[in-house]
């Protein structure tokens, strides 16, 4: 059994050997152990709930709730998601009071996925005290993490991210020249971050520059996320028709990575290919829509949902046309579709806030109820800042106007090209 999980470790099958491990008989493996592999292989399949699932049936009181490895294991998972964010953090508690005190590697492991599981929780905090507290103490962690294994370039990275996040630039940009200079320019998430900083302080031609270098850096098969930025940056610059020429190299590579897997059993490599083309389309009909080129726009949203057919971006950029050309009805339903589809989509709802602002007085209450539910989901969203200050301003509340349209300036001179959650 050994030799067979090596084996199809190696050949990345990790659903095979999980069904090999689900096979066994009862007393040759202690089921904690079991459990915990299990976990593994699942989790290496991308079926992240069914491990979790597994993880807390080993840590269950009567079980082995002091296992290291399975702590460790689960907080990695919870911190990937906003909704286990806080289950996380119990975990990750649990491995740092149990780590020995001279294991500063297991100590510092800990920090850093507690920081995670922190900076994943304090986006869904609905208290603006509560999620600065959050935030505090996320980069608390990570810094505590960071003293014990200083030349960690992941935990550089995250710490990066944080502060990004938090539109602490310069500390940002000091991360991402220290994970790049770590990792010695090979790793493209690094070159992407220090770009989208760049961006952020309206530094767009050193951001490109980053950029090319990050391109001759690294491989063909590898360009894809690289590629998608410079179509942003060139946007930001406004260079429309170069953009798209970037948005046309993206696509021939994505479709050659997409031909390339059809032949594999490679399932979520596939998948992740598909995805990507729907976000080529959907980037392109935004570009050619805010260009007026309507045709273009609506043969690449065609093109998106053939990609996927329910999705939120399709239906809201189906709305932003509909806007352009004051078909006000078509776009609110449009962008009510969208938030119907994904009751999170920020852009759908402040599009809808947007739009009902405009029909009138009696329509303010649930125009403010949607913008502010936006920036309850993303507080640094600056257009649902703008049109919150619209609404107080039309509804008389000068001072509160005030305040909104003064946190839009300050967002719009901190504004990336693409959000840090990409990354």
């Amino acid at each position: 059994m050994e030799h067979l999980t090596y084996a199809l470790s190696l050949c990345c099958e990790p659903l095979v050997l999980a069904k090999q491990l689900e096979e066994l008989l009862p007393g040759i493996y202690p089921r904690t152990e079991r459990w915990c592999t299990l976990a593994l292989c699942y989790c290496a399949a991308g079926q992240k709930d069914i491990a979790l699932n597994f993880l807390r049936k080993s840590l269950n009181k009567l079980e082995n709730p002091n296992d290291i490895l399975a702590l460790l294991l689960a907080a990695k998972v919870c911190s990937k998601e906003c909704h286990l964010a806080s289950e996380g953090v119990e975990y990750a508690r649990r491995v740092i009071v149990r780590a020995e005190p001279s294991n500063y590697h297991l100590k510092s492991v800990g920090l850093h996925i507690l920081g995670s599981c922190l900076g994943k929780k304090s986006k869904v905090v609905s208290s603006d005290y509560q999620r600065t507290l959050l935030q505090a103490e996320t980069l608390k962690s990570l810094t505590e993490s960071i003293t014990l294994n200083r030349y960690n370039a992941d935990l550089i990275f995250d710490m990066g991210i944080e502060y990004a996040e938090q539109r602490n630039m310069n500390c940002a940009l000091r991360c991402a020249k220290e994970f790049i200079e770590a990792t010695g320019g090979s790793v493209s998430k690094g070159w992407r971050l220090l770009a989208l900083v760049l961006s952020a302080q309206q530094r767009f031609f050193e951001a490109e520059v980053a950029i090319d270098a990050a391109l001759d850096e690294t491989a063909n098969w590898d360009q894809g996320s690289l590629l998608r930025v410079k179509a942003k940056l060139k946007v930001a610059q406004s260079s429309p028709m170069e953009a798209v020429e970037a948005y046309r190299t993206l696509l021939a590579l994505v479709q050659a990575q997409k031909s390339s897997t059809e032949s594999t059993k490679s399932i979520p490599e596939i998948v992740d290919g598909r995805v990507s083309e729907f976000e080529i389309w959907q980037g392109l009909a935004n570009l050619y829509s805010s260009l007026s080129y309507w045709r273009d726009a609506e043969i690449c949203l065609q093109k998106a949902r053939t990609l996927k057919s329910y999705s939120a971006t399709t239906l809201h950029a189906e709305g932003y046309m509909h806007q352009a050309r004051e078909h006000t009805k078509d776009a609110l339903a449009a962008y009510v579709n969208a938030f119907s589809t994904e009751l999170e989509h920020v852009p759908s709802k402040v599009a809808i806030g947007a739009l009902l602002a405009k029909q009138g007085p009696r329509f303010l209450p649930a125009a403010r109820c949607f913008l502010s539910d936006a920036l309850r989901v993303e507080p640094t969203n600056r257009m649902a800042w703008l049109y919150l200050g619209k609404v107080h301003r039309s509804d008389g509340r000068i001072t509160d106007a005030a305040d909104c349209f003064q946190a839009a300036v300050i967002l719009e001179e901190s504004d990336p090209v693409e959000s840090f959650s990409s990354l």
